[in-house]
Formats: structure tokens, sequence, C-alpha cells
């Protein structure tokens, strides 16, 4: 039986679409995606040599060293404001509603996922909001996804990692959680990697699968 839902943050329930604008806005066309998926890069590169740097820090060094401290800065804004994907609020609630306990677990800070959830209306639907800020590494470390249990009072088997990125799904299932997959876009899953455990679209089908 499953007791606990873990939900990554970035992409998996916020949508980072408006970003695109912002990013033509300050010189940066169509680099959005590209500027993301280097954060997280650089972010696992150091975790795996033994450092530990912010998201937000890291994001914004990227757009200053291209665009300048005041496009960095605008960015970074709009980071925060971010909405919500529209199943978001409803999933959350059906969740709850089945009697889960419903946590974040994010490679960026507890301040965004605070205001993401807050902005939607539904921060009241998430028992704790937590960050690698607040552990040794960041995921897909195994010390990442521990931290979450130990601080929870879970065992691995008895929770389930939610996330739009196959790297996170895959770093949960080494620790012995169930891995779910969440299919915004009709991807398929990295042939490469352990099968998820569950593939849904949308957080209102991981209520009902669940």
């Amino acid at each position: 039986m499953t007791e606990l839902v873990v939900l990554d943050v970035n992409e998996t329930l916020s949508d980072l679409t408006p970003l695109a604008e912002v990013f033509a806005d300050v010189g940066l066309p169509g680099q959005a995606d590209a500027w993301f998926a280097g954060v997280l890069r650089d972010g696992f590169a150091v975790a795996l040599t033994g450092g530990q740097a912010g998201f937000a820090e890291i994001g914004r060094a990227a757009v200053a060293a291209r665009a300048g401290e005041e496009a960095a800065e605008r960015v970074i804004g709009a980071f925060m404001e971010l909405p919500v994907h529209p199943d978001v609020p409803d999933g959350l609630r059906a969740l709850r509603s089945a009697g889960l306990r419903v946590v974040t677990l994010s490679n960026g800070s507890t301040a965004v996922a605070d205001a993401l959830l807050t902005r939607a209306g539904v921060r009241d639907q998430v028992e704790a909001l937590l960050s690698v800020e607040d552990a040794p590494r960041w995921k897909p470390a195994p010390e990442a996804y521990r931290y979450a249990l130990d601080l929870l009072g879970v065992e691995a088997a008895d929770a389930v990692m939610v996330a739009v990125h196959p790297w996170d799904v895959q770093g949960a299932q080494a620790v012995g959680m169930r891995g779910c997959y969440l299919d915004r876009a009709g991807a398929p899953y990295p042939s490469w990697l352990p099968a998820p455990d569950l593939v849904v679209p949308d957080l209102a089908s991981l209520a009902a699968r669940l």
C-alpha cells in the first residue's frame, strides 16, 4: 500500500511555458529549455563532486553570463512566478481525498514550491515542502530521497516518487521507492532505464491508480 506521494516541483507541478517569452525578451530566444537543462546538468555535476549549490544561484549565473545581470534577474523573477499545470489543484485534492500523504521534494528551494502552491490555492493540500538544500546532495543521488523518507518516517516501499523527469523516477526506484512517470507530453520513457512502476498523464489519474 502506498502511504506517501512525493512530488517533484519544477516542470512536474510548475508550467515552464511562460519562460519562453521572458527569454525572448532578454535577447535569448528559444533558450529556455536549454537553460533549464543546463542548470540541472551543473547542479548534478556539483553534487557528484561533493559540493552544494542552489538552483537559483546556478540559474542566475547562467543567464548573466550571456545576457547580463538585469536579464538574469528577470528570468529568475519569472521563474518564481510560474503557474501550476491545470491538473495540479484538483489532482492534489484527489490524492489527499484518497487518504494519501503528499509532500514535495525539489532540487530548487522550498520558497519556490511554497509560492507556486500558494498562488494555486492548494498549499494546504501538501504536508511538507522539502528541498535538497537541506539534504546531502541533489536528486537523483540516493541521499536526497533517503532524507525525505527519514524525515517523514516512511519506508521506501510505502512511498512513490512522481516526476516528469525519468532520471528522478529512476533515482527514487534505486532506493526502493516506487516510481511514477508523469507523462505530460506523451514522450516515450527511455529504454535504457528500468521501467517506471506507474505511468500517468496527470495527477488525477495517479490518484485513481493509487
